[in-house]
């Protein structure tokens, strides 16, 4: 049964496991950057030695036509990140049941390694899990193996869906009785796993920040002539991955009442041909631009040239896209959801719609131009972050 925490010897680094499917690879750079970054900076204070297990979905074919799985099965099953070790082994999960059994095939397609990188010298002291389902559930029943003790962070707000889900439900409480620390990027999240069962003792919250050396404001028509972006007039940007949750048609309609107005929306996702035709219905296409996937390098670009960053997420665990605006000088107007208001927690960061909808969306937005304010600057407001851990602008979890 997975125990308390060993103590770090003086001598040796803490040996820890990271264990999670969205973990950036060769194929997919930016998938999960966010825990990457994390590591990143843990290993900075030289205390820390780690290897990253980074299972992803048994898929046979590279070939281009079968799009996003194509990418996926490009992952290589070993690669060196920053000099970070990382095995990426496959697993196999059926359509249709695999919800209920993902943890299953997870841990029995990672225990093999696990034990060989224990035979090869690499005795980790613990197993750093992230997503509680079904990654956590899954380095529960490794742990258990293993006979170590595990720490998994929940990082979506996702996680209270499975309320509705009876197997996932059971095995996620179980899993919050056996680790050593369930933590939460939010002080929402943490809630959510105390009210799951988790020991509010060993609940804690660690937020992600935003790297200020990469995240920094741009001149903002030096940025708009970088992308080729109107000099003039009013800029909104949305980034993210585009699927329902984030709500980019909902900024979309919102833009017929702002005639002066061009939105820019950063990410790719399954509903893009969707939105795409939304704004051509509603007369929008020459000042609805999609720019697609773009690179954490790039991303500053775009945060320094749009005057408001908009997200109309219906859930958040913690919106990095806030913190990656804000540390570039810009303005928000978010959904108040979640951990958004924890984001968002001095007044100058902009404005929270009171709903998720056009009309609320609308209103925050002329709040907030009518406030003539300039855009904050994260670094300078780091009493606004409740909570005890450090403000999210003293960490460096690079948004995404």
């Amino acid at each position: 049964m997975p125990g308390r925490l060993p103590m770090a010897s003086m001598r040796e680094p803490f040996k820890t496991l990271l264990f999670s499917t969205l973990y950036p690879n060769s194929a997919r750079p930016i998938h999960g950057i966010f825990v990457e970054t994390r590591l990143r900076e843990l290993l900075k204070s030289g205390a820390v030695q780690t290897q990253v297990v980074a299972p992803v979905p048994w898929l046979t074919s590279q070939n281009p036509r079968f799009g996003a799985y194509a990418t996926t099965a490009r992952t290589p099953a070993f690669e060196e990140r920053k000099d970070v070790r990382v095995h990426h082994l496959r697993y196999l999960l059926p359509p249709k049941i695999g919800q209920n059994i993902a943890p299953y095939v997870l841990a029995a397609g990672a225990l093999p390694t696990l034990r060989r990188l224990i035979s090869e010298g690499f005795d980790f002291d613990v197993i750093d899990a992230h997503f509680y389902y079904p990654d956590g559930v899954a380095a529960s029943l490794l742990a258990r193996k293993l006979g170590k003790p595990f720490v998994c962070t929940a990082r979506g707000s996702g996680i209270n869906l499975f309320r509705h889900f009876p197997t996932p439900l059971r095995l996620i409480r179980r899993a919050l009785k056996e680790m050593a620390a369930n933590l939460g990027v939010s002080a929402d999240l943490v809630r959510q796993l105390v009210d799951f069962g988790a020991d509010p003792v060993t609940a804690l919250v660690v937020r992600n920040g935003v790297e200020l050396n990469r995240f920094a404001p741009l001149d903002r028509p030096t940025a708009r002539r970088v992308l080729g972006i109107s000099p003039t007039g009013l800029l909104l940007l949305c980034v993210g991955h585009q699927v329902e949750l984030k709500g980019h048609a909902l900024v979309i309609q919102m833009l017929q009442a702002f005639p002066e107005a061009q939105l820019v929306l950063v990410g790719s996702g399954p509903l893009r041909a969707e939105l795409e035709a939304l704004a051509l219905r509603l007369g929008l296409k020459e000042r609805v631009i999609f720019a697609g996937q773009q690179p954490n390098d790039t991303l500053k670009a775009y945060y320094s040239a749009a005057d408001v960053l908009v997200l109309a997420s219906s859930r958040e665990g913690w919106p990095n896209v806030l913190l990656g605006a804000m540390a570039c000088g810009n303005s928000v107007v978010a959904t108040k959801v979640n951990g958004t208001p924890e984001t968002m927690a001095a007044s100058e960061s902009g404005r929270m719609a009171a709903a998720r909808n056009v009309p609320s969306l609308e209103a925050a937005l002329r709040q907030l131009l009518a406030a003539d304010t300039p855009g904050p600057l994260c670094a300078s407001t780091p009493s606004g972050f409740p909570g005890p851990t450090p403000p999210a602008c003293n960490a460096s979890s690079s948004p995404v």
